[in-house]
């Protein structure tokens, strides 16, 4: 038997989701220092003058041209959601995905310094990079589905409590491709549920079982989803398994852990001045931070808008005339009032009875022309004025009109939550989960969006900032 903390060998191999995300970007980094070298090695041998020399990877590639790999793996970041990366088509489109992306950058480079020294942009390396780097990506994840999402790397589960809490794990779980886990089964204290099933899963006995089973299933993990209090002999024996090296996890964790979001469901009164009150009190240097960001992003932003301006109010006045721009009452940080720009993509009156209504996919009231800013989310542009007057910021839950506010409140617990920091142009939720158009996908949207909250910082910014291009490409706006 090993002391606290202790690991015993058959675990030591059996990934966590932190651990294999870690894993993926260290492979996918790898791939790409390989696909550079590819590269530069075939560009000595087509030039004229040059080997594949010191002095040809001193002189002749840009300083630039050495950041790919990092570059490479920033174009990946849709791929490090675990349950993505598991699955082969997700990852051949994440892939290619990123590979256009790639491209498009480069050639928006290319063609925009009309005249630019041979060297400072450089096409055969490019080219090659952008062959190479894909090719040994996608071998190296098919290598990652085949091996690392086997049942030997797989941690093996015990789920102690089969009330609510559990049978709500116990679905996600089921939904997930492929599993997060292998579950050996549900231990439970309730005589009625031993023997039965819960959602496809064996009770099998209650607590004083749970020693027994942890050595006969050679159990490396623990979920604890009791919701209620917990008997002093339960509280015992999962002491004495935390002796015996099994990590121990609430339910909570284990659910933000795998989707992202946190179960509202199931939340007491009280952990939203546990979890959020203090958690909300970000230090001053995400606060400043943040800030700075925004301000620049705002100002980049707005110079995008004066570029397209021209274009688009041509095309929203020869599709429905005027007005160009559209303003409306939306809910910010603490529920104070502001007004939102966007260009215009409804027929004028939308809403003439004065009755608020959810956005809506292929919207009626929406204009020929409006669908497409909708979809690219071009529509969305004006905000950057928001930002830099301080209304908005570029990551944060998605705005929401007062009346709609007012309405989810009363069906939706904790929703007043989200207005404890400012609405945002992208956001956790937004590139997670989209549009909600009823109270169920309400709800799990809140979840996102509380998750952010709870978790938000710098690095997660940009995280989301990262991710928001594919939600455009991908064409999702509604």
């Amino acid at each position: 038997m090993g002391g606290p903390g202790s690991v015993r060998k058959s675990q030591r191999w059996r990934l966590h989701t932190r651990e294999r995300r870690t894993l993926l970007v260290l492979g996918d980094f790898l791939m790409a220092v390989i696909a550079l070298m590819v590269a530069l090695y075939f560009w000595a041998l087509a030039e004229a003058f040059h080997d594949f020399t010191i002095e040809f990877l001193v002189e002749r590639p840009p300083v630039w041209f050495y950041w790919l790999p990092f570059f490479w793996v920033v174009l990946l970041v849709e791929l490090y959601d675990i349950h993505r990366a598991g699955d082969w088509g997700d990852t051949v489109r994440g892939v290619a995905m990123a590979t256009l992306i790639g491209l498009g950058f480069y050639l928006l480079l290319f063609f925009y310094f009309t005249d630019p020294p041979n060297s400072l942009l450089p096409r055969r390396g490019v080219a090659g990079f952008f062959i190479a780097a894909p090719v040994l990506t996608l071998i190296w994840r098919f290598l990652y589905i085949r091996i690392f999402t086997a049942p030997a790397f797989m941690r093996r589960v015990v789920l102690v409590g089969g009330g609510k809490a559990g049978e709500t794990l116990l679905k996600v779980i089921d939904d997930l491709w492929p599993p997060p886990f292998y579950l050996v089964g549900i231990i439970d204290d309730d005589p009625d549920k031993i023997g039965t099933e819960i959602e496809g899963h064996e009770v099998l006995g209650g607590s004083e079982k749970l020693l027994d089973i942890v050595d006969a299933e050679d159990v490396s993990d623990i979920v604890v989803a009791i919701s209620g209090e917990m008997q002093g002999s339960t509280f015992q024996v999962l002491l004495d398994t935390q002796e015996k090296g099994i990590e121990i996890s609430r339910m909570p964790s284990v659910y933000e852990e795998l989707l992202g979001r946190v179960p509202i469901q199931l939340l007491e009164a009280d952990w939203i001045l546990r979890s959020f009150v203090d958690s909300s009190r970000a230090s001053e240097f995400y606060e400043l931070g943040k800030r700075l960001l925004d301000i620049i992003g705002g100002f980049i932003g707005v110079v995008l808008l004066i570029l397209t301006f021209p274009f688009i109010s041509i095309g929203i006045l020869l599709d429905s005339g005027r007005p160009v721009f559209y303003t409306q009452t939306r809910a910010g940080r603490g529920a104070q009032d502001y007004k939102i720009y966007k260009f215009r993509t409804m027929y004028q009156d939308a809403e003439a009875d004065g009755i608020p209504q959810w956005a809506r996919e292929d919207d009626e009231r929406a204009t020929g022309f409006g669908r497409i800013l909708r979809r690219t989310h071009l529509d969305e542009l004006p905000q950057f004025l928001n930002v830099l007057r301080g209304e908005m910021s570029l990551v944060g839950p998605r705005a929401e009109r007062p009346e709609l506010v007012e309405m989810f409140q009363q069906h939706v617990p904790f929703y007043r939550a989200r207005l404890l920091v400012k609405p945002g142009m992208t956001g956790w939720a937004q590139v997670n989960f989209g549009y909600a158009s009823t109270i169920e996908e309400t709800v799990v949207k809140l979840e996102f969006d509380l998750y952010y909250i709870k978790h938000r910082n710098i690095l997660t910014d940009f995280v989301i900032l990262l991710r928001t291009p594919s939600t455009v490409l991908g064409l999702r706006g509604q």
